[in-house]
């Protein structure tokens, strides 16, 4: 259970409280830019492998903060185990992706075996996790919001423009339907578990909502991501819900007010100005940094860092990226970036 009597600044503001200067973690933050990261994946082989050995997602989730005085750790892991545990099997092919099979858009959803104990691996990285994480930083659990699962379940992988999910979904609604709702099931169960084992709050990831024509985006992004967060809320309701439809856009009022997360992540397309003058005032809000432009450094890092640190200096906000950190981001650049907003 989150830990009430510790100050927690991330997780204070995710209550509504605004801080200043304001906390800050970032998304992909555990991962292949750190060093130690990549001697470690050498040792213990693929990614799958290392997601699910408890002690070396617990190093890799806890690595960051080593070197980054973060104001919250973010489990290791992947929007993939859900598919996984639903009985997809689950492989991921160097340079190229994971890849789930059957692909749904051929295959029946009732054929697949759920395995389940891939669920019970993960909350044993929490378990480890919160061990060894100091008392003031908050612990983010995750998981993929359902359009977004789905469309690597109906594919089979990846995909740009999402297509075979949105041609099921057009040509088959019913079937579409079962799979937006079996892993909606699947993963309350799963952040549920997330939340018993020591996580503080969760991050709903909706990667590809960007993809959806309005009332696709209803119906497909806003209605599940609702139901979650409703029966979510009824099993821990003081453990917040931060949504993140990235490529929402204009969409964004209706996503916050409809799926009532407790705050909303905008990625790096979204004017921070705008997005502070139409969204709730008291709606905390987490981003949203261009990845690129801390590549980039310098003066453009500068530059976007008071953009977004002053179109959100009235209201309750989470420093972060827009999207995950990349490969090849320059360690130095992000110790400036810890500088510029932490002073």
């Amino acid at each position: 259970m989150p830990d009430h009597f510790t100050d927690k600044p991330l997780l204070s503001v995710l209550r509504g409280e605004r801080r200043d200067p304001p906390p800050m973690w970032l998304m992909r933050q555990a991962g292949r830019y750190l060093p130690e990261y990549r001697t470690l994946r050498e040792t213990k082989g693929g990614f799958l492998d290392m997601a699910y050995d408890p002690e070396a997602a617990a190093e890799i989730t806890l690595q960051p903060l080593r070197r980054f005085p973060f104001d919250g750790a973010i489990l290791f892991s992947d929007i993939l185990i859900v598919p996984h545990a639903i009985g997809q099997e689950l492989t991921f092919v160097a340079g190229e992706g994971p890849r789930l099979s059957p692909p749904l858009s051929d295959a029946s959803l009732g054929g697949l075996q759920p395995v389940l104990q891939h669920l019970e691996t993960i909350w044993a990285t929490v378990r480890r996790v919160k061990a060894q994480l100091a008392p003031q930083t908050t612990f983010l659990g995750f998981a993929g919001s359902p359009w977004t699962v789905a469309t690597y379940m109906v594919a089979g992988q990846g995909s740009r423009e999402q297509a075979e999910a949105r041609s099921l979904a057009y040509q088959d609604p019913s079937k579409f339907e079962a799979i937006i709702r079996r892993i909606e099931e699947v993963t309350l169960d799963y952040l549920t578990g997330q939340v018993e084992a020591g996580v503080d709050a969760i991050q709903l990831f909706d990667s590809w909502a960007g993809s959806l024509a309005p009332a696709e985006f209803e119906r497909w992004v806003i209605a599940p991501t609702a139901r979650i967060v409703s029966a979510f809320r009824a099993r821990h309701p003081e453990t917040p819900v931060i949504g993140f439809p990235k490529g929402a856009g204009g969409k964004l009022r209706a996503y916050a007010a409809e799926t009532s997360v407790d705050a909303i992540g905008l990625d790096e397309t979204v004017d921070p100005h705008w997005a502070a003058k139409e969204l709730p005032d008291t709606l905390p809000v987490q981003g949203n940094l261009d990845p690129l432009a801390l590549i980039a450094g310098g003066g453009v890092l500068r530059e976007a860092v008071s953009r977004i640190l002053d179109a959100f200096a009235d209201r309750p906000h989470i420093f972060n990226l827009g999207h995950g950190i990349q490969q090849t981001t320059p360690i130095a650049h992000v110790e400036e970036l810890v500088s510029l907003v932490k002073g």
